[in-house]
């Protein structure tokens, strides 16, 4: 296999990755110590029916298998923009796939998102429980029965879940951040919803590869070597973190996915690779229909020219599409009610939307 492109777009999974080359000078990181991947079933949600379908069936475009290397190549975050239902989101699951890089990390952006929700999460109130459980231990008289003081049982073989990392667990991105050996795949959805900051807040992360937790940071002194294991997105995996700092090794395989409902500034569009996906013509809707439902019928190709139609007067998605299709096929009602459903089922979803017969 020739070195470009590493991901082919075929869906045919492959160790390719293995042979990407050296990253650019300014894109190469030395974080250690170095992580072994995860399986990919490691994660259950990770391998759940719906997201193994989106990427075995995820089609491609020539242009998106161009970009999707750039970016791998670059070490690179890539911007997807693009209508709903181009299949944003779907790429990652299938780039994941093919190349092999384990559960695909998920960060799901609301108004209400910061850049430490992405990285970790720590809980002061359930670690001061567990001192106060710890406390109660010890003075609790020691021919007490546990049953009696409704306590856990004590002992010198008692773990000790007083440590601050018993209540940190690192967010998706601090997970994807991690120095594995290969790159993690990270999905961060509809970066568009976020508050102002957000975007702004994620260049230096991305840009330096690298992260701080200043709780780990303080509690090192503590400990003879300053590492501390904290759970892992995903897996729930506990995973070394030396005096508090995480730097990744193998930059990770980013995709921000937006629906252009807002721009993005200047500094955050030059660090990332931009791919525009567009509406699909009507051999890519075939070639989708194929993947998802099988060939095409007589009526299935009579409501992908439809929906072609109707594109024009407003935004439409695929999957209003292959709702009808599927619908069309398993229903078992007449054309005419078939062209009734088919025109409830895929109405506009933008303001341009108008009035038509379907």
């Amino acid at each position: 296999m020739p070195l470009w492109p590493v991901y082919t777009g075929t869906n045919a999974p492959h160790d390719g990755i293995e042979r990407l080359p050296p990253p650019p000078p300014w894109r190469a990181f030395d974080g250690g110590p170095l992580l072994d991947p995860p399986d990919a079933a490691a994660d259950r949600s990770a391998v759940s029916p719906d997201r193994v379908h989106r990427a075995e069936t995820y089609r491609a475009t020539e242009d998106t298998v161009q970009l999707v290397n750039a970016a791998l190549y670059l070490r690179r975050p890539l911007l997807v923009t693009g209508p709903p239902g181009t299949g944003k989101s779907s790429l990652v699951y299938a780039v994941a796939r093919e190349l092999q890089l384990g559960p695909v990390l998920r960060w799901n952006i609301t108004s209400r998102s910061t850049l430490h929700d992405g990285l970790y999460s720590y809980d002061p109130l359930s670690r001061l429980y567990a001192a106060r459980q710890q406390a109660a231990q010890q003075a609790a008289p020691q021919e007490t029965a546990p049953e009696e003081t409704g306590l856990p049982e004590t002992g010198p073989e008692a773990p000790d879940e007083t440590g601050i990392e018993h209540h940190l667990r690192l967010g998706p991105l601090g997970t994807a951040l991690l120095p594995y050996a290969r790159p993690r795949a990270l999905l961060i959805d509809e970066i568009d919803k976020s508050d102002l900051d957000l975007p702004n807040d994620l260049l230096n992360v991305l840009e330096e590869g690298q992260y701080q937790i200043p709780e780990l940071v303080r509690a090192a002194r503590l400990t003879p070597d300053g590492t501390a294991r904290v759970p892992a997105d995903g897996t729930g995996e506990a995973v070394p973190v030396v005096r508090g700092q995480v730097r990744c090794r193998a930059f990770p395989f980013v995709v921000l996915t937006s629906n252009g409902e807002r721009e993005f500034p200047p500094a955050f569009l030059r660090r990332c690779v931009t791919l525009c996906l567009r509406r699909p013509d009507d051999r890519h809707l075939a070639d989708i229909v194929r993947a998802h439902l099988g060939e095409p019928d007589a009526y299935a190709q009579e409501l992908i020219g439809r929906f072609l139609d109707r594109t024009g007067a407003g935004d439409l998605a695929t999957d209003q599409l292959l709702n009808a299709i599927y619908l069309a096929r398993t229903s078992n009602l007449d054309t005419g009610s078939l062209d009734q459903l088919a025109e409830r089922l895929m109405p506009h979803l933008g303001q341009s939307a108008q009035t038509d017969v379907f």
